[in-house]
Order: C-alpha cells, then sequence, then structure tokens
C-alpha cells in the first residue's frame, strides 16, 4: 500500500510540474492561436498581426490556426478543451458572447470554460448597399425598404452573429422588414453576393469591405458603430444618419482555457499590451481598419461580461434564442 502511495504521489508531482505556475520559462515552445472563422476575416487580420508580434518578442512560433463554424463556436470549443497549459489560446469575437445568448446549452461559456487575457482590437462595421439600389444615405434606404417589406436582402457570417444581429437591430429601430440571408464561410461571401447583387446589404467589418468600398463595387452609407471608422472619417455613424442609439460593435480578443496559471496569464497580457501599444504595431492596425483596444487582465474579463449581457438582451429581443 505505501508504495502504490508513492507511485501516485510522484505520478501527481509529474502532472503538476508539467503546468507552468512561473511565466519567466515560458513560452519554452510553440503556442497555437485558434480563431473561429474563415480567411480574410477581421479574426484572421487580428490573429496573424498578434501572432507575428508575439512571435518576435516571446522568441518562440506563434501558429494561427482557422477553426470556422457554428458561429465561432467550434474553435472556442477546440480551445475549451485543450490542455490549460498557455500553448492553445483562442481569438474570441463579440459572436462567441452572442452565441452564449443564442445557444445557452452548447455555447462555450466565456465566463466558466475561458479565461479573458486581453482585448485586442475592436472592428468598426460599416452599412453598405449595393449600387443598383440607388440609395445615397440610411433615411433613403429606409424609405425604400419601407416601399418594398421583405424584398431587401441583407447577408451575415450566420444566424445570431454580430452582422446578423446589427440587421435585426436595423429592422426594428427603422420600422422596415428586410430578409436575413446566413454564410457559412465567413464575410468575404457576403461581401461576394453583394458585390454580384444578389442580395441587397451588410453590415460588414470595415477591414474586410475597405477595398471594395474604394473600388465602387459596394456604397458605404454609414458606420455601424457609436464612432466613426477611421479608414471612412466622412462617413457618418447610423445614429447620425437617424437613429439615435444605434451601436452594433465588433471586437478580438485572446483567451486562455479555463485554469490556465496566472503567471501565464500576467505574461500574456503584458506582451499583448505592449505590442499592440507599439507606435508601429498600432499604426499598421489601425492601417487595416481596425482599432488597438489593449486592456488589463481585470478590464477585460469586466468587457466580456458587460458584453455577453448586452447581446443576450439584443437575442432576446430580436427572437434568436434556442431557448
Amino acid at each position: 500500500m505505501t508504495q502504490r502511495i508513492a507511485v501516485i504521489a510522484l505520478a501527481l508531482a509529474a502532472c503538476v510540474a508539467a503546468i507552468p505556475s512561473r511565466s519567466d520559462d515560458y513560452p519554452s515552445r510553440p503556442v497555437r492561436i485558434v480563431f473561429g472563422f474563415g480567411p480574410g476575416s477581421s479574426g484572421d487580420v487580428m490573429s496573424r498581426v498578434l501572432a507575428q508580434r508575439m512571435s518576435q518578442d516571446l522568441g518562440q512560433p506563434f501558429i494561427v490556426e482557422g477553426k470556422p463554424g457554428a458561429n465561432g463556436q467550434l474553435g472556442a470549443t477546440q480551445v475549451a478543451r485543450a490542455p490549460n497549459d498557455g500553448y492553445t489560446l483562442f481569438l474570441a469575437s463579440v459572436s462567441n458572447a452572442t452565441n452564449v445568448a443564442i445557444t445557452p446549452a452548447s455555447a462555450t461559456d466565456l465566463a466558466k470554460e475561458l479565461t479573458p487575457i486581453a482585448l485586442v482590437a475592436t472592428v468598426p462595421s460599416i452599412l453598405v448597399v449595393h449600387p443598383s439600389l440607388g440609395v445615397a444615405n440610411v433615411p433613403e434606404l429606409i424609405a425604400l425598404a419601407k416601399a418594398k417589406p421583405d424584398q431587401l436582402f441583407f447577408g451575415s457570417v450566420g444566424v445570431g452573429s454580430p452582422p446578423h444581429l446589427a440587421g435585426e437591430l436595423f429592422k426594428v429601430m427603422a420600422g422596415v422588414k428586410l430578409v436575413h440571408v446566413p454564410y457559412a464561410g465567413g464575410s468575404g461571401q457576403a461581401a461576394t453576393d453583394l458585390i454580384a447583387g444578389r442580395i441587397s446589404m451588410v453590415f460588414s467589418p470595415a477591414s474586410t469591405i475597405a477595398p471594395h468600398i474604394t473600388a465602387g463595387s459596394v456604397k458605404a452609407l454609414a458606420a455601424a458603430t457609436a464612432k466613426r471608422a477611421g479608414l471612412f472619417p466622412d462617413l457618418p455613424t447610423i445614429a447620425e444618419a437617424g437613429l439615435p442609439g444605434f451601436d452594433s460593435g465588433i471586437w478580438g480578443g485572446l483567451m486562455a482555457p479555463a485554469g490556465t496559471p496566472r503567471p501565464v496569464l500576467e505574461k500574456l497580457n503584458a506582451e499583448i499590451v505592449r505590442a499592440v501599444s507599439s507606435p508601429d504595431l498600432s499604426a499598421k492596425i489601425e492601417g487595416m481598419g481596425l482599432v488597438p483596444s489593449p486592456q488589463s487582465l481585470e478590464e477585460a474579463a469586466r468587457f466580456v461580461a458587460a458584453e455577453t449581457t448586452k447581446w443576450t438582451r439584443a437575442v432576446k429581443a430580436s427572437g434568436a434564442s434556442a431557448d
């Protein structure tokens, strides 16, 4: 019996030793950053910019891995089930907060199964339409939608996604009837169909849609967030254009599996804040249409909790909740 206890004790000690309790030797091997959407998405852009700098600063490869599907849920599930040793991280988005509201029974709990490390950036969102609609601003779009109920189609990356909920919020606040068209492959597919004229409008991240706005393939009407988009400072917000209080923000933040040692979280947070706050990387992020938004561990936790609460209310109001 004594020998068996000794063996168990040694095994437990080995397990504990495998989990880093200090940050001075972290990372000692490659780190994966998983994001939940397809190539070209804001999560893809954010992950790669951050991974490049983290690899440089911490001396180990930070490898980006896309896991698209279920509105970002597949990636969240994969990371939540990974070892909580700091070597598998998740670039969470607002979609993961909305998933908690829409399918609470199956969605990853951002407060219990994952731990927020730091907000990386927010993503200005733009309301864009196909030029053939012949509208120049938000009031004209609302007038057209009222004249043609259920004849204008808006695309999104999936039911319950931020672009979908932005459209639902627009419908309620403007008093119009629009038809939702979800796309499983990310915002790029919605943009492609918008350019082709197969749908009428989208609420798209500025970083994704900016080249098409510049090329004249689509027409930008307004920013869908509380503040104007840095890439298009002359473009009014939807609130300024006639729907006071409209705000549908998108964000991305790094998370780790619950139980990841605090020293590792602190080191990652410090490195992310330092990187995102640096003049060169900050300028690079802004040039991609994103807004650098570094936070402390505590600020990140409060932010994610507030977003989950906000979108839970929005989802219930839209009727999109599965419960």
